[in-house]
């Protein structure tokens, strides 16, 4: 390491990010050096000594002294003292830890967002000086960006730190607190040591999975009877939409057949043309780019942050984590359009592009907003051959992106032809036509099936040539993925678009959930936290409890709150209800037994009455079921009720028939193959339910 001294020591938050900041402020002129493997730059600016050194993300993190729960006294300590990944922090923090001891002055230039503030911030706090500290902010690595924005050096955004560092610690108390409240209890029950995980926005995300793995899996679908018609029009067959709600009972559904199919002939109710205009969609911010990437590619939205994170520090688009649907009417989209003309992929929609706008570039803007960051964009630079296959679909994504935002509508015709049945039945005829692509021609990952009718008059007679009477059967709620628990996150108003994909892939790695054929199943585990989180945590992990707590982190951003302020809050919530827990841990203890399935089941089953299907504690000593079997029991009982008035079908037909569909739930089906077993009729299992 070089002797120096009286320098401005820029810190950056990624090795990838330093380099590129010293090669702009040096216009290429930069002295790399290294400490231990470390890169880190010095440069003439002028007659300034600047020396630019890398952070590897957080250097700091929470910790306590005390083992035990509830703890609220905690303090900032080395990541490494915490985790035995970080180990290779320790050269990064030796090497900003010499170069802030000579410093005369401390730009933070890590990413301008919450976390940026607070990994600079605290480098700063234990190892500089934060009086003599300044804040850059940029959206892009690109060289002019970076230059200006080290013309205009700004304080320290406290208004960022101050959030961002009650956010460390809400996080924390609630973290710890919970999972050691956790593990205590499945500990005493497991009687081994045991580590598990709860968090302010995890937990309320697995209990949502939680929620709709029980209704998927309890679920009785019931039939429904739908009539479809097929008519002549002018030599061609035609199937007809229905403009009416299926039928409950199969005996209405024949009979408006039979009187359809007498009457030979549908008359022409209505004719409706439509010009529909589809606006282009707003230019990326990361939840929308997660979502198409996934929609698109099925790139876990958790994946796709981190490729875009890549192309950023490549230089090939602005920051990605905004929540941004607007781009700044400073942006030179000139400059960047004849950036990506020089690239074969995207020169003759380039070209087609400023024919279409003749010049005039004015981006399509959606609603949301981020003050720190616009909208992602591209920022013309070539990509390299480094770029892996799924960095560059995830770029080109973006790339086209932003070409379409500056398009014109796509423009359909829809030709609607509805007929006059019996009985006030309406059913119709639609056909569409792609008349101008519009923002198609750039971002075509949409699917627009055309579909061209006849035309036909008001009055006009078509020729009935088929009825058939369709049985379909209600669905449960769609399993979830990883992108629309990610979009259930964010309209829950949980997390921010920078953390809730890693929050969520910690359920993952934790063993609450996992993704079985491209969808989110909750695992026994999972299902066992939940119900004690339901139980006994309840209001801690209510959406509307954290939600509140991001509203007030908000307050603190807008400096209308201290974070102490909400720092007590939360812990006066926390203190109240984790003693309550530790005065009840053994009825914790006997909560956990009804739903975790022990690993020692066949020496647990003959000493406990566990649920002859699947090993839990049984809830019904006659049946011998568990709580989640006799809710399917439930279901399925009162089910039937349903299914008589609909179907006329026998308890043993209806057995057979429900373990046939798809749409039925798996514990509804085990039931089903156990009562068939025990040959449990109707009558023998009305009585335990209140129906």
């Amino acid at each position: 390491m070089l002797s120096l001294r009286d320098y401005i020591l820029v810190i950056a938050e990624k090795p990838k990010a330093a380099q590129k900041i010293s090669k702009a402020l040096a216009r290429g002129k930069a002295l790399r050096l290294n400490h231990k493997g470390i890169p880190y730059w010095v440069i003439k600016r002028g007659g300034q000594t600047y020396v630019i050194a890398p952070s590897a993300g957080h250097l700091f993190t929470l910790s306590t002294n005390r083992g035990s729960y509830p703890v609220f006294e905690y303090r900032w300590v080395p990541r490494w003292f915490e985790e035995k990944n970080a180990k290779h922090l320790i050269k990064f923090s030796e090497l900003l830890y010499k170069l802030c001891k000579h410093a005369k002055m401390f730009i933070n230039a890590c990413d301008y967002d919450i976390e940026g503030s607070v990994i600079g911030y605290l480098i700063i706090k234990f190892f500089g000086d934060e009086k003599r500290a300044f804040r850059v902010k940029f959206s892009s690595l690109v060289e002019d960006e970076l230059i200006n924005a080290f013309r205009n050096l700004r304080p320290l955004d406290w208004d960022l730190i101050e959030a961002g560092l009650c956010r460390h610690e809400l996080d924390w108390i609630w973290g710890i607190n919970v999972s050691r409240a956790l593990s205590d209890v499945f500990r005493r029950y497991l009687r081994r040591y045991t580590v598990l995980s709860a968090g302010r926005v995890q937990s309320p995300t697995l209990i949502e999975a939680y929620k709709r793995e029980v209704n998927i899996r309890t679920f009785v679908p019931l039939p429904q009877f739908t009539i479809t018609v097929y008519v002549n029009v002018r030599g061609n067959k035609y199937k007809l939409e229905n403009e009416f709600s299926a039928f409950n009972t199969l005996g209405e559904t024949k009979e408006l057949a039979k009187l359809i199919k007498s009457q030979t002939y549908l008359v022409v109710q209505n004719v409706i043309f439509k010009e529909i205009k589809r606006n282009p969609p707003p230019p990326f911010n990361l939840s929308d780019l997660q979502h198409e990437a996934y929609r698109v590619y099925r790139f876990s939205p958790y994946r796709t942050q981190k490729l875009a994170e890549d192309l950023y520090l490549e230089t090939l688009i602005s920051y990605p984590r905004t929540n941004s649907q607007k781009l700044p009417p400073t942006l030179n989209h000139h400059k960047i359009l004849s950036r990506l003309r020089m690239l074969k992929e995207y020169t003759r929609l380039v070209n087609n592009l400023l024919r279409e706008t003749k010049g005039y570039l004015k981006p399509v803007e959606g609603a949301k907003e981020d003050p720190a960051h616009p909208a992602i964009y591209p920022t013309g630079n070539a990509p390299t051959g480094k770029l892996s296959k799924e960095h560059i679909k995830v770029y080109d994504l973006i790339v086209r992106r932003y070409l379409a935002a500056f398009s014109k509508s796509a423009i359909f015709h829809q030709l609607s032809i509805k007929f006059k049945g019996p009985k006030g039945l309406v059913f119709s005829l639609s056909g569409m036509s792609i008349v101008d692509k519009g923002w198609l021609r750039y971002y075509p990952f949409y699917e627009f099936e055309e579909k061209v009718v006849p035309y036909l008059r008001v009055g006009e007679k078509v020729r009935v040539i088929d009825v058939k009477v369709r049985v379909t059967y209600t669905k449960p709620p769609q399993r979830y993925t990883k992108a629309s628990l990610l979009k259930w996150m964010e309209d829950a108003g949980i997390g921010t678009e920078a953390t809730r994909a890693q929050i969520m892939e910690t359920l993952f790695s934790r063993g609450y959930l996992e993704v079985v054929g491209g969808k989110v199943r909750v695992t026994d585990l999972g299902l066992a936290v939940a119900e004690v989180l339901i139980k006994y945590f309840n209001e801690l992990t209510s959406t509307e409890l954290t939600r509140k707590f991001e509203e007030l982190l908000n307050q603190i951003q807008l400096r209308k709150l201290r974070k102490e302020v909400v720092v007590n809050k939360a812990i006066e919530v926390l203190r109240k209800r984790l003693l309550e827990f530790k005065d009840s841990i053994d009825d914790a203890v006997d909560y956990v037994k009804k739903f975790h399935v022990h690993a020692g089941g066949k020496d647990l089953r003959e000493y406990l009455s566990r649920c002859v299907i699947c090993g839990r504690l049984a809830e019904d000593e006659y049946l011998r079921l568990c709580t989640y079997h006799m809710k399917a029991l439930e279901n399925l009982v009162k089910g039937f009720n349903e299914w008589r008035l609909r179907y006329c079908i026998t308890w043993g037909e209806y057995l057979s028939k429900l373990s046939k569909l798809g749409n039925t739930g798996s514990w509804v089906k085990e039931v089903i193959d156990y009562v068939m077993k025990k040959g449990l009729n109707f009558n023998d299992l009305i009585g335990l339910f209140r129906l």
